[in-house]
């Protein structure tokens, strides 16, 4: 209880954002065959996380920022960028736990990529 359960990306170009995160995370993303213009989002198989889903953006909002565990966060930083999108905060220590930094998609949305490290100062 009282955990994130799905997490929604606004998109003003949903196939395009669909690809990106694909090709950056290697996530499964498959258009819905329902009603609305939705994309659906399974970000791993029988691993701990949220799934989600990318939507056509309708209304100006300020999108919460989803964060990212990953293996490595230098190398995903340099894919970000050669995916077409950008660091926008550098990488920084969560002393004692933790590196993070922001990225920006080309849509303009905010997300987070993590990498534990207790070694992080």
């Amino acid at each position: 209880m009282n955990r994130i359960v799905h997490f929604e990306i606004p998109a003003d170009d949903p196939e395009k954002i669909a690809a990106f995160y694909s090709g950056l995370f290697g996530w499964k993303i498959d258009k819905w065959d329902g009603p609305m213009e939705y994309w659906n989002v399974v970000t791993g198989e029988n691993a701990p996380g949220i799934n989600g889903g990318i939507l056509r953006r309708k209304h100006p909002q300020q999108p919460p920022v989803n964060t990212v565990d990953v293996e490595n966060i230098d190398s995903m930083a340099l894919r970000v960028a050669e995916a077409g999108g950008q660091v926008v905060v550098p990488k920084m220590p969560i002393p004692g736990y933790a590196w993070l930094c922001y990225c920006k998609d080309p849509d303009g949305n905010i997300f987070g990529l993590f990498q534990l490290d207790p070694n992080a100062a």
